[in-house]
């Protein structure tokens, strides 16, 4: 497979990707939670506090997927091994960090709230295990990327 249609075939899949997340974020998320309100009135009052962190929470995975669509461009041009994709699978791990600690934060805050059920904060420690491999995957990717960097800008000077 070429360089050219691998980084197409990346940029499809993240663009597929975007659209599922916007889809999931603007239409299933809220669709949900409206059904829980009707099947259960009491809750009414938790629905737009755990909307609105559910939305911010989908920034940090959006902007995620736009490095990653950065990170795929530079495939296409061959400039694989670049500190500049060094430094975006970095924000992308420190993206995921910060994403997956800020909500369980604010699920445990919601549960001292009486707005969580503690099972969802069981729950929600799944997630917090997802981002933290995503973190680990993509630091030692930045790491691996900025590493071989350094190797071809050294070999490039070499006669």
């Amino acid at each position: 497979m070429t360089q050219t249609r691998l980084s197409k075939y990346l940029k499809i899949i993240i663009a597929g990707m975007a659209l599922a997340v916007l889809a999931v974020y603007l239409w299933a998320i809220p669709e949900i939670g409206q059904s829980i309100v009707r099947q259960n009135p009491e809750f009414s009052y938790c629905y737009y506090p755990w909307l609105i962190l559910l939305w911010i929470t989908a920034l940090p995975c959006l902007c995620a997927l736009l490095c990653s669509f950065k990170i795929a461009q530079s495939l296409k041009s061959d400039r694989a091994f670049t500190a500049q994709n060094a430094r975006l699978f970095k924000i992308i791990a420190v993206l995921a960090a910060a994403d997956t600690s800020f909500f369980m934060l604010a699920n445990i805050v919601f549960l001292f709230l009486n707005m969580n059920h503690p099972g969802i904060c069981l729950f929600s420690v799944l997630i917090l295990f997802a981002g933290t491999a995503i973190y680990v995957v993509c630091s030692g990717l930045s790491y691996l990327v900025n590493k071989a960097a350094a190797l071809q800008e050294q070999s490039d000077w070499t006669i």
